[in-house]
């Protein structure tokens, strides 16, 4: 028998594939619906993560600024200096780097702590820069040796320059507790940045930033939605197959009434009663169809006379 005769013959296998056809659509449903929740879930962690980091940093990043003017290291004038002097020697391009009079000093005092919050992997880059968005001090990632390649050195060494289009300046100009902007850096990467303002003697520096990587959260969600496809597909195999054995089982009386209705319209089988305990729909089509038995060996009987 093939496939095709056994869909249009057995009402088991017709019961399993719309089972399994209803199945399916509720497993796409499913689907959906817990990875909306949980990536969202999944961004609104990762962005509330972010928003603690923006503000720890921004809160650190002020008081190194502040402890250098208490210890006489750095006067106010040298923290708030904006007269940034061009680093010269080499050819910057479209994106020179600058020199200011609090620079040198973030980098012994800020580069440490910066780093480590990219001990979190969902977390790009993390950094204080002035109100104009000059960076002084990058993470370390960011200031490689440089090769004298414009395309590796946009990549490889960002410290010194500035960060002002209009979402950074919105970024570093803000004082609310924070800014969070969908943001794409200027090597092409879409992020999530989010800022918080850096206060130096009750006055705003600067913000520090925070970037969130988009990717990862993308690669989280599909990974996430592979899980899921999975457990729902073994749960879908075990739960039809289930289902397929239930109704063979339970379509088993039918086959039997099946096979005796067959004997029954050959004139065989007239004196074998057939008897069920069934209260069901099977039960009643047992008894009427074993009274139809005794009504032909009755109808029998009398041609026989």
């Amino acid at each position: 028998m093939s496939i095709v005769d056994a869909v249009r013959s057995r009402i088991s296998v017709k019961i399993a594939l719309a089972v399994a056809l209803l199945m399916l659509v509720m497993t796409a449903i499913a689907s959906g619906v817990i990875t909306a929740r949980e990536t969202k879930q999944m961004e609104e962690l990762t962005l509330e993560k972010a928003k603690l980091a923006a503000a720890a940093g921004a809160r650190q990043f002020g008081e190194i600024l502040e402890a250098a003017i208490d210890d006489e290291r750095l006067t106010v004038a040298d923290v708030f200096d904006r007269n940034y002097q061009l680093i010269k020697g080499w050819n910057w391009g479209d994106h020179p780097k600058f020199h200011t009079r609090y620079d040198a000093y973030t980098d012994r005092a800020a580069l440490v702590f910066q780093d480590k919050f990219l001990d979190y992997e969902d977390f790009v880059f993390a950094v204080g820069l002035d109100e104009n968005g000059y960076l002084p001090t990058h993470n370390t990632v960011y200031q490689k040796p440089l090769t004298g390649d414009p395309a590796k050195d946009l990549v490889g060494n960002r410290t010194k320059r500035f960060f002002n289009n209009p979402q950074e300046l919105a970024a570093v100009r803000n004082t609310e507790p924070f800014i969070v902007q969908a943001y794409r850096r200027d090597t092409g990467e879409t992020m999530w940045d989010v800022a918080a303002p850096i206060w130096v003697k009750g006055k705003h520096w600067g913000a520090f930033r925070v970037g969130v990587s988009m990717e990862r959260i993308a690669a989280q969600q599909r990974s996430l939605i592979v899980w899921i496809l999975l457990i729902l597909a073994i749960s879908e195999v075990v739960a039809i197959g289930t289902m397929f054995w239930i109704v063979q089982i339970s379509v088993q009386p039918v086959v039997r009434l099946t096979a005796a209705a067959e004997r029954l319209s050959m004139g065989e089988g007239l004196d074998e009663p057939l008897r069920t305990t069934a209260i069901d729909e099977i039960g009643h089509l047992t008894k009427a169809i074993d009274r139809l038995r005794v009504s032909m060996k009755a109808a029998l009987s009398r041609l026989g006379q």
